[in-house]
């Protein structure tokens, strides 16, 4: 069965919503250039009304490692997402949590990089000059089909109702994470649509 990770919740509405859904984890992007930025007080008051077996997601790039920890703690959050450009011995700092590295991808994946990293996850996004993540653009996913990965295969990137169930018949990934494809404007989500998406997972 693929998950589905709901990102760029900014309000207890969209999250119970994704949840109803039956979302394995929610995003909570603590990067303030992004449009879909979250004050960790109000990520904290979403995380203690999320359930069981929900997991929140930290979303970082390229933030101070005592920067994250703190927020983290905060918040109520164990598991988190790097988006930036942190290397592999950044990653391997946060021991008791769980890694999610994202890379950018273009037109094709320097594998020898990616498996320097030792996290518990591996996400794929489309690269776009200047962004981090939410683009609503895809990129050619049979360029992952060559990979052998020894870690799950996150796949994001331009997912919406319209091409997820092809996305997964190509790839299997892990899981699936959609941010841009199923709102209605950055940070507010389209109900409908997000309703639409799990059904097509």
């Amino acid at each position: 069965m693929v998950r589905v990770k709901i990102c760029g919740i900014t309000n207890y509405r969209d999250a119970h919503e994704a949840v109803y859904c039956g979302a394995w984890a929610l995003g909570f992007i603590f990067y303030k250039k992004s449009p879909r930025y979250i004050q960790p007080s109000t990520a904290r008051e979403i995380v203690e009304t999320l359930p069981p077996f929900v997991t929140p997601v930290g979303v970082f790039v390229n933030e101070k490692e005592g920067a994250v920890r703190k927020i983290c703690h905060f918040v109520g959050i164990h598991t988190v997402q790097f988006h930036g450009d942190e290397d592999p011995s950044y990653c391997r700092q946060f021991k008791g949590f769980k890694v999610i590295k994202a890379f950018r991808i273009k037109d094709e994946v320097n594998w020898q990089r990616v498996r320097k990293y030792k996290v518990d996850a591996y996400l794929f996004d489309t690269y776009l000059e200047g962004a981090r993540g939410g683009t609503g653009e895809t990129f050619q996913w049979e360029i992952l089909r060559e990979a052998n990965f020894d870690r799950p295969l996150i796949l994001s990137g331009g997912l919406n109702p319209g091409n997820v169930r092809e996305a997964i018949k190509i790839l299997h990934p892990y899981a699936v994470d959609a941010a841009s494809g199923v709102e209605k404007s950055p940070g507010v989500k389209n109900h409908r649509l997000m309703r639409a998406f799990f059904a097509c997972v």
